[in-house]
């Protein structure tokens, strides 16, 4: 929280940071910044969990040779030639009182793709809440709308009256602690050649 804050205090024009938000859009930022840290700063309530969620996508890679393993004094040799075999979707829920986490992998990112993720959200992982406290970027796809694409209007309203909704500021996605997991669940398990949806999944699970 320290660090959000310091980040939150550095937020000052300076011609040498490319970062920095241009100065008609401080108070939006700031606006929307202030109300996620509020969310973050909350007690914990085991009624309304606090919920961050993002997402990214993964290049599947299959290798054209079989890899040379690493031996005693030898790296692990893998040929510079690779085939495509398309891309998959990673949606991160990040409950971090809780130290919860669950990695959803689909084959796209749609509206409908997020819908379900929040219904399971609901219905299969926090079935029990009051209320979901719910933090995540302002991605085109993470609206309430898209869960009236997805599922007939009375069950969309359903879902949707579960979720307390907090966006991060535009161009501010990193105050989102999804975004965090993910960056960290790339770094330790996802940074090298993924040949199909079942290893990626397998791996994921395993992490």
């Amino acid at each position: 929280m320290r660090a959000l804050r310091a980040q939150k205090n550095q937020l000052q024009p300076h011609r040498k940071q490319q970062w920095v938000i241009p100065p008609d859009q401080n108070a939006e930022f700031v606006a929307a910044m202030e109300d996620v840290l509020e969310v973050y700063q909350r007690p914990q309530d085991p009624q309304r969990p606090l919920v961050c969620l993002d997402e990214q996508s993964k290049q599947l890679i299959r290798e054209t040779r079989i890899p040379v393993p690493a031996a005693r004094g030898r790296l692990e040799r893998i040929d510079y030639e690779y085939e495509r075999n398309g891309t998959a979707n990673l949606f991160m829920l990040f409950a971090p009182v809780q130290g919860w986490r669950h990695v959803e992998v689909t084959d796209r990112r749609t509206k409908t793709d997020f819908a379900e993720v929040i219904r399971q959200l609901v219905d299969e992982h926090f079935p029990q809440a009051e209320k979901i406290v719910l933090v995540m970027d302002n991605l085109n796809t993470h609206k309430p709308a898209s869960l009236y694409e997805a599922f007939p209007a009375t069950e969309a309203r359903r879902l949707i009256e579960k979720l307390e909704i907090h966006y991060t500021p535009k161009h501010g996605s990193w105050l989102d602690m999804a975004e965090t997991e993910l960056s960290i669940l790339t770094k330790q398990c996802l940074n090298r050649r993924i040949p199909d949806m079942n290893t990626l999944v397998r791996e994921i699970a395993d992490w």
